[in-house]
């Protein structure tokens, strides 16, 4: 079929993923003249996919959708006669060869087999989002809004004077609601969503917290939430099971990862830290739980590995990942 990429015997180069970091990668091996293999679920599993604006990514003054730069970055990657660009497409299994790597994965109803001489993992994380009467779509239309937001560091200079309603019961959500004031908000709340707050976290840990929220006025509800409105009115409302409401100008999810995707680095031997990333040295080599040493062309990049979860450093972790196979492996 025209247009559409033929898999080689072999790559220099596979790729696990297509957000940020995955895409960089392959296309960055080809710039340096290598064959890259970018396998993609596809973009909307991106995290940044439905980011209605981003600020902080270099060249754009006025801001950019997450979508937007996807697009930008698949368009170069498919002028690049060095990558082929599987998409949709969804890897099932990695295994170590004698001559590096060999990726299964599902693309046109048919199985194939990427093999390259190193692989990136690639494949980001998944925010685990409130669900509400057994669904997890019932907050989308406000997140698409930008009136519900995941990441403190790309959107909390646009707290500064409003209402925030943190979402979330443990320590993670508690530091989340006190890192908030920062950036100046009218109020913080903290909605625990039915849970009691910090109940799974040690009692010296939870005295401590719960002293904080109280000292910086930051108030918590304990009841579950029921519904969202006032989308209308470009605010999150909340419905709660006893009947009340609270409305804000911004929520904020602070639940943490649902999916950190460890089946492949596992499956490969890598080291994980205690909150789940894949443990890399600074170049982005996947270091091997055995061993403590970096796994001959084996490398982890963007949000899979411990980082700022930031689109610049998904880029940067992509080219020192690259740039090492290049100089250092290849």
């Amino acid at each position: 079929m025209p247009g559409l990429p033929r898999l080689r015997d072999a790559y220099d180069v596979v790729v696990i993923g297509g957000g940020h970091a995955g895409l960089q990668a392959g296309l960055k091996a080809a710039l340096l003249g290598y064959s890259a293999a970018i396998i993609d679920r596809g973009p909307k599993y991106s995290r940044s996919y439905y980011a209605p604006r981003m600020d902080n990514i270099p060249g754009f003054p006025n801001g950019i959708s997450g979508h937007k730069l996807l697009d930008e970055q698949i368009a170069a990657v498919r002028a690049s006669d060095g990558v082929d660009y599987f998409t949709p497409a969804r890897a099932g299994a990695v295994a170590r060869t004698e001559a590096g790597y060999a990726v299964t994965f599902d693309w046109l109803k048919q199985s194939h087999v990427a093999r390259g001489r190193v692989l990136i993992l690639a494949q980001g994380v998944v925010d685990r989002i409130p669900e509400v009467r057994g669904e997890i779509d019932r907050i989308f239309p406000w997140a698409n809004m930008a009136l519900v937001d995941f990441c403190i560091l790309c959107d909390g200079h646009e707290l500064i004077g409003k209402s925030v309603a943190v979402i979330g019961d443990d320590a993670f959500a508690a530091r989340t609601a006190l890192d908030v004031q920062h950036f100046r908000p009218s109020s913080v709340a903290l909605l625990t969503h039915g849970r009691p707050l910090l109940a799974t976290e040690a009692e010296a840990d939870r005295a401590t917290l719960s002293a904080a929220l109280r000292e910086h006025g930051i108030a918590v509800t304990e009841l579950e939430m029921v519904d969202f409105d006032e989308i209308r009115e470009k605010r999150f409302g909340v419905q709660f099971a006893d009947g009340s409401h609270q409305s804000f100008d911004r929520g904020f999810s602070a639940l943490g990862w649902y999916d950190m995707h460890p089946a492949f680095p596992r499956a490969l031997g890598c080291r994980f830290d205690p909150e789940g990333y894949v443990v890399t040295d600074e170049d982005c080599r996947a270091i091997a739980d055995a061993s403590g040493e970096p796994i001959p062309g084996l490398y982890c990049v963007g949000d899979q590995r411990r980082g700022w979860n930031q689109i610049p450093e998904a880029w940067a972790s992509a080219e020192r990942a690259v740039i090492h196979a290049y100089a250092e492996y290849l």
